[in-house]
């Protein structure tokens, strides 16, 4: 099972300095991957449920991944989540070709239909369009990384008679991954991505969730060309060997780890000191044995 560490552009690692020391660090200990979240604008006065303050500091997602990339030399980088309905696809798309050949084929391009209200306005973008706007666009994405001429027709984004070069380095393109907790995104994810990202999870929920995905495999059916489902998670709580086994045992592909495991998931971005996240780092990687 693939470890990686989450809140790599935000609280903290907004900072670019300790983003690529983190990094680093993380790499040498022998971690897969390293993650960004997304937020363009936070609100002033948010709904109660919404914990972030508009002043956390959080560097753009896609610069975020640039920087990343260009300072490690075997971590997988991915966003997780960029809210896609907040991005032009056939920008996006060259954005994660370029990130993609910049690497050499480390990207991770996750993905989710995003919910703040506030910050769709802001955008200019309609919250009732997004769940189509997440399947036109994940269809243009793949349209220009993988067709010789590439095409696609839809209601929100449409084109031919174009190309877009050098193409990713990864020859279907950066793995998609969709987030999302719910069933229209867990739904989405088996029929058109590579890989599911859930956060806040525990063995027992992750155990109810994968029956019922097998269920919902069969019922709506996978292409094949997209392989298995790889699951990637965040846990709630507390993570160590113990429940690594339990999550290894389920089938779970990656777990992404909070710079600190056991802090709240739902306040990720506290800002956690340097040292702590390189402990949070070395102790992983000797329960783990990375």
């Amino acid at each position: 099972m693939k470890l990686g560490l989450y809140s790599m552009n935000f609280g903290t690692c907004s900072d670019p300095d300790i983003a690529v020391e983190i990094a680093r660090y993380a790499e040498a200990a022998g971690f897969e991957s390293v993650w960004v979240g997304e937020h363009v604008v936070l609100p002033i006065h948010p709904p109660e449920w919404f914990t972030m303050p508009a002043t956390l500091p959080f560097l753009d997602a896609i610069t975020a991944l640039t920087l990343l990339a260009t300072n490690t030399m075997r971590l997988k980088v991915g966003s997780g989540i960029l809210e896609l309905p907040l991005h032009h696809p056939v920008r996006l798309a060259k954005q994660f070709a370029s990130i993609d050949r910049i690497s050499h084929g480390r990207v991770l391009a996750g993905v989710g239909a995003g919910y703040l209200e506030p910050e769709f306005t802001a955008m200019g973008v309609k919250l009732s369009d997004r769940a189509e706007q997440m399947d036109e666009f994940i269809g243009a994405m793949r349209a220009l990384w993988t067709m010789p001429e590439p095409e696609f027709h839809g209601r929100h984004v449409d084109f031919a008679g174009v190309d877009a070069h050098p193409r990713p380095v990864q020859a279907a393109g950066p793995p998609v991954i969709i987030g999302g907790l719910s069933g229209l995104a867990r739904r989405r994810a088996i029929r058109t991505a590579n890989g599911w990202f859930a956060y806040n999870t525990t063995p027992e929920s992750m155990r109810e969730t994968l029956a019922v995905i097998a269920k919902e495999t069969e019922q709506i059916g996978r292409p094949s060309e997209l392989g298995p489902l790889e699951l990637t998670i965040i846990p709630a709580g507390p993570f160590d060997r113990s429940i690594a086994d339990q999550y290894a045992e389920l089938g779970v592909d990656r777990v992404v780890v909070l710079p600190r495991p056991d802090a709240p998931t739902d306040t990720p971005h506290v800002p956690v000191p340097v040292d702590e996240i390189r402990h949070t780092i070395d102790t992983l990687a000797a329960d783990l044995d990375l």
